[in-house]
C-alpha cells in the first residue's frame, strides 16, 4: 500500500472528493475482498420505495465501535462488532485520508445488474460535513455525482483497491449513484467508513 498516494478532488465546486486511486496492491485485494465475501455477516438490504417495503437483491452489513443504530431507505440497523481484518482496513484509511472513523456499511453488488440509485449521505447519526471513506474490491464500476441544484454530473471509474473520500460539503450539495450495467458480471464490494453522532 503506497501512504504516499496523492488525491484529486473531483468536484468543481460545493464540496470536497478526493480519489486516490488504487491503495491496496494485487495480493491485498484478493485476500480483503475473499475475507469479505465469505466472513462479512452479509444480509439482503431492505428500502422503503414509494411506501413499499422491498428487499433488494444488494446485501449489506453495518459494523461499528458500538451498537449504533443506523437508519437509511427507512430501515434501521444495528451495528455489529468489529473484526480484526475491518479494524486493518480503517485504520489504513485513516492514515491515508487523516480523518477518523467509527462505523462502516459494506454492500455487496454481485453483478453489474446491482446498483445504487441517486441518494446523499445526510442522516442526522451522521456527523455533519464529516468525512466518508468508500473502497472498492473487486469489479471496477462507475461511480456518478448529480449536482442537487445545477444538475452538473461527473463520472468516475472506481477500480478494486481503490479510495474516494467525499468531505466538506459534498453531501449538501452533491448525490450520488452506482449505476446498473450490464457491461460488469463480476462482483463488487464496497465499504464506507463513517462517523456516527449523539449515540
Amino acid at each position: 500500500m503506497d501512504l504516499f498516494n496523492t488525491s484529486l478532488n473531483i468536484l468543481p465546486s460545493d464540496g470536497i472528493t478526493d480519489y486516490y486511486g488504487p491503495v491496496f496492491n494485487a495480493e491485498q485485494c484478493r485476500f480483503y475482498f475473499d475475507y469479505l465475501m465469505n466472513q462479512v455477516e452479509w444480509k439482503h438490504d431492505e428500502a422503503v420505495i414509494f411506501g413499499k417495503r422491498i428487499v433488494t437483491d444488494r446485501k449489506a452489513a453495518w459494523y461499528g465501535d458500538r451498537p449504533f443504530s443506523y437508519t437509511y431507505s427507512q430501515t434501521t440497523k444495528q451495528a455489529l462488532p468489529w473484526t480484526t481484518e475491518l479494524l486493518q482496513l480503517k485504520s489504513s484509511v485513516e492514515k491515508i485520508s487523516g480523518a477518523s472513523y467509527n462505523s462502516c456499511l459494506l454492500n455487496l453488488y454481485h453483478s453489474g445488474k446491482e446498483g445504487m440509485a441517486y441518494h446523499s449521505d445526510g442522516e442526522k447519526t451522521l456527523a455533519e460535513n464529516g468525512a466518508i471513506a468508500s473502497v472498492s474490491f473487486g469489479a471496477a464500476r462507475n461511480f456518478l455525482f448529480k449536482h442537487k441544484k445545477s444538475g452538473h454530473r461527473i463520472s468516475i471509474l472506481l477500480e478494486t483497491g481503490s479510495l474516494l473520500v467525499m468531505r466538506d460539503q459534498t453531501q449538501k450539495w452533491w448525490l450520488h449513484r452506482l449505476p446498473p450495467t450490464a457491461k460488469v458480471t463480476g462482483p463488487r464490494i464496497n465499504l464506507t467508513f463513517r462517523t456516527i453522532v449523539g449515540q
